[in-house]
Formats: structure tokens, sequence, C-alpha cells
């Protein structure tokens, strides 16, 4: 074995293990999808809000389709399985803090995505751990008391006073328990007004949640004028639900029709034509590859492994950034920082790797304008859609709400600063598919064809490629849009195509998680 093979086989079993341990920390860390639907529920509790007297008859025809027949019992289900999922994970960091206590052993990391363990010394690891369930806890008296008001809605007044009572006895934030109080008061008989309740309400309470209990509260203090005012109000955000909750159902629905219209015409011709389908266009065209398994090998551990999960991480650990406690914005330009350099080294290596075998074939990276490179990566997207929604349907099922999530996803549905989420939408709709797909379907697809069918490459790099985003729980899914992406650029032959299939599909996933972040005030 050469010096080059050695130094490059101790790389791989490092880059193993630490790709190892991300996605292993990752199995119990929860997925993004919960708090969408969360989400996606305080947007609906909005839209009822609409009066079909006042609204535009188009608005009010749509709401009956988009809200369906008992939105409170959906939403009290939906909050529901939100709080037996936080209780859940408290129970698992209870239970690892008292291992803790114990044991000498490395601590596990929490369940909790608000507090993941990171330090190397055990002190910083219990101080982290002690936190996550801290905050577990808060997240469980929010929940508690949302879940309140969506029970006192549909007369359940009883159960209602008996969820906010286990927020005032369980205190992991005295604003909280002040306003477990105050709602308790509103709805309790006699009621009773306490101090700041207006305040409290405003402060922990948002969305269609503050305007119940604001209605509630105003009602009893005899204001009819900072009602009627509040109903204006809500009449206004609730039509602005409406259309946000027609965006981000109809288009997706429609461009999943389109796609599955498209699946089927391709199975059709496939059966029907043949090799002369377009589904065999240049599916059995392998690459004139001059480089071997080796250059591949060297590329991505060096270029895109090493780089990624040690040297950039390295360069600003020096440079003591931390944007773990930086503003959203520090976060954006870090996360931007961070995948810049990426790029930079990655292609550098692999400039280095080829140099000579420069000039390549005209193959090889083929980047051309003037060919129906927008008809690929449009109907690829619209092909991907209904794919990976089932496929992720499924992965819900297997992995139980755990598996992880990109943590830019939290990032977007969070921050509401619109430099940030330009700076987000930036990285994700622009720097990550072009990077991305020089490297997976411009460079590794095709150096795969030198040893495997064009069949075996779109699969071996889609497995690659989902890999390489350290989330298991987006594996699956990951390597789903991966093969489209493949099968997009084995047929156009245009690199430009899985460009705009990527940049799509990262484009609408922010576009959907920045409309229900905006809806939670």
């Amino acid at each position: 074995m050469t010096i080059k093979r050695l130094i490059l086989s101790l790389l791989t079993l490092a880059i193993i293990f630490l790709a190892g341990s991300a996605l292993w920390a990752s199995w119990q860390q929860p997925q993004i999808q919960s708090r969408l639907e969360l989400y996606q529920t305080n947007l609906l509790l909005r839209a009822q809000q609409l009066s079909p007297a006042n609204a535009d008859p188009n608005l009010a025809k749509a709401s009956k389709t988009l809200l369906g027949e008992n939105p409170l019992e959906s939403a009290t289900k939906q909050y529901l399985d939100a709080q037996k999922s936080a209780q859940t994970n408290l129970a698992k960091a209870q239970n690892q803090l008292q291992l803790a206590a114990k044991s000498n052993a490395p601590l596990p990391k929490p369940d909790s995505q608000l507090a993941p363990i990171s330090d190397a010394s055990r002190s910083s690891q219990q101080a982290q751990l002690l936190k996550s369930v801290t905050q577990i806890k808060k997240l469980i008296a929010e929940l508690n008391l949302r879940l309140g008001i969506l029970q006192v809605q549909q007369k359940q007044i009883e159960p209602a006073l008996q969820t906010w009572l286990q927020v005032i006895n369980s205190p992991q934030d005295n604003s909280l328990a002040a306003t477990g109080s105050v709602l308790t008061g509103l709805w309790n008989n006699p009621p009773q007004l306490l101090p700041d309740a207006e305040a409290l309400i405003e402060a922990n309470l948002e969305g269609w949640f503050q305007g119940r209990a604001l209605a509630q509260l105003y009602e009893l203090q005899q204001r009819p004028q900072a009602k009627l005012l509040l109903q204006a109000r809500e009449q206004e955000l609730a039509e602005e639900a409406l259309l946000k909750l027609a965006i981000i159902s109809s288009i997706p629905a429609v461009t999943g029709l389109i796609g599955l219209s498209l699946l089927i015409y391709l199975t059709i011709n496939r059966l029907t034509k043949g090799k002369e389908s377009v589904f065999s266009q240049n599916g059995e065209t392998v690459w004139t590859t001059p480089w071997d398994w080796e250059i591949v090998w060297q590329v991505f551990i060096v270029g895109f492994f090493l780089m990624g999960q040690i040297i950039v991480p390295l360069i600003f650990s020096v440079l003591q950034i931390k944007p773990g406690v930086a503003s959203v914005r520090v976060q954006a330009l870090y996360t931007l920082a961070t995948y810049l350099f990426l790029s930079f080294g990655a292609v550098t290596v692999l400039y280095l790797s080829i140099k000579k075998f420069l000039p390549l074939p005209p193959s090889w990276f083929r980047v051309k304008l003037r060919e129906n490179w927008f008809l690929w990566g449009l109907g690829g997207y619209c092909a991907a859609l209904p794919l990976v929604v089932v496929v992720s349907l499924l992965n819900q099922q297997l992995w139980q709400g755990l598996g992880g999530s990109n943590p830019l996803l939290s990032l977007v549905l969070e921050g509401q600063d619109k430099i940030a989420l330009g700076i987000f939408f930036f990285t994700a709709a622009v720097a990550a598919p072009l990077f991305e797909e020089f490297l997976f379907r411009g460079f590794l697809l095709p150096s795969l064809t030198r040893y495997f069918s064009v069949w075996q490459a779109i699969l071996i790099s889609a497995f690659l490629f989902a890999i390489a985003h350290l989330s298991l729980s987006e594996v699956l899914p990951l390597m789903v849009l991966g093969v489209v992406l493949g099968f997009v650029y084995t047929r156009s032959r245009n690199l430009l195509a899985p460009m705009l299939l990527h940049s799509l599909w990262n484009s609408g996933t922010l576009v959907s998680l920045f409309i229900l972040g905006s809806s939670s005030t």
C-alpha cells in the first residue's frame, strides 16, 4: 500500500467515525416535521376565525375546503400528541440525568433539539443536560397553556382548568405560571380578574390563542370597544392565514398532480416504446472516465468530508466564532461562510486531482443554455414531489418523530429577520444546488459509470448524497430526491437541469417554512 492510500485509509476511518457519530446523534433528535404540524395547526386556527358574513365570498368558500369539518378537534389532537412526545423526551432526559449521577460513563445526548450536548467535559455535559430538562419542562407548560384554551373553546371547562393547574403547580417560568393563573381566573366560576392579565397574555400567548384569551378578558372587563377592535384585527389576520394556507396547500397539490401525471406518462412510454422511450434516453450511455476509483476516493474524502467535518469547523474554532449564541443574522452568515469555504476547498481538491487529465471529454460538467434543461429541471421537480412525499410519510412511521433534521430548517422557521432569511435563501437555493450538483451529479455519478451501469451509478451517488446531510430521518427522502436528480442529469446530460430541480426543491421548502413561521404572530 502506498503512503497516499495509507493516509486516505486513515482519513476514511476518521471520517466514518465522525459521520457515524453525527448520524447516531441525530437518531434521538426530534424531526422538524412535528413542529411544522403545530405551526400549520396554528395557521388553521387563525383562519377559522374568518367571518363568512364579512369576508370575500371566494375566501369563505375556500375556507370550508381548507379547514375541514372540526378544526378545533384536529388541533386538540395535534397538541395532545405534541404534549405526549415532549413528556416522553422529558422522561428520557431525566433518566439520562439520573444515570449521570450514578455512573462515570459518558453522557448520551439528550433528545431535545433545544440543547444538544457538544462539550467534551463531563461537567459541561451535565449542565447542558440539566438545561435541556428545564427547557423541555418549559415547552410542556407552553403546550398546556394552549391546550387549555382549545379545551375551553369546546366547552370542556373542567379539563381546561386541570390542564392549567399543571402549569401553576410545576412552574418552570414564573411568567408562564402566572399566565396559567390568569387563564384559570378568566374561565373559573365565578371568574377572577388578576393584575397584569392583559400583559401576561400578550407576553406568553400568540396568534389565535392570544386572541381567545383577550376576547374573554375584554368580555369580563366590559370593554366592548377593545373587543370590536380585536375582532376586526382577527378578521384581517384570518384572511391572511387563509391565503397562506391556500399557498402551502394548493401549490404543492397542483405540482404533485402534475408530477404524478408525468410519472404515469413515463411509465406508459417506457412500457410501449422500450429503449426508444424518454425514460431510456441516454440510459445506457456511460461517460468516458480518464481517472480511476482512487481519484474519486481522494476528492470525496479530502475535498468534501475532511473539509466539511474537520478543516472548516477547525478554522471557525480557531477564529473563536460561536454561532450558537449569536443572533439569527450571524448564524445565517456563518452558514453561508461555512458553505462557501467547503465549496472552495472541495472544488480546489477536485481541480488538483483531475488537472493532469485536462482537457476533459465534452460530456463532462456539461452546461448548455440553449437546450431543454429548463423542462427537465421543472418536470423533475414535479415528479420528485409525490415520490418524496410518499417516502416521507413512510419515513415518519419508521422513525416515530425522531431522526433529526437539518438545523437550517429550524432557523428559517423561527427567524423573521428578512436579511437573515435572504442569506439563508441564497445559501439553500443558489449556493447548495450549484456546488452539490457540480460535485455529486457532475463528478461522482459520471465517475462511477466507469465501474457500474448508469442506474447503479445513480443509486450509489444518491445514497452518498443523502448520507452527506448527516441526518438519519432524511436519508430515505433525500436518496429518492437524489435518484430523481441523477435521472434528470443522465437523461438531459446538462448540469443546469439538476441544478434547477435542486434549487426549486430548496426554494419551495424555505418558502413554506417562512410562511408557517410568519403565522405565529
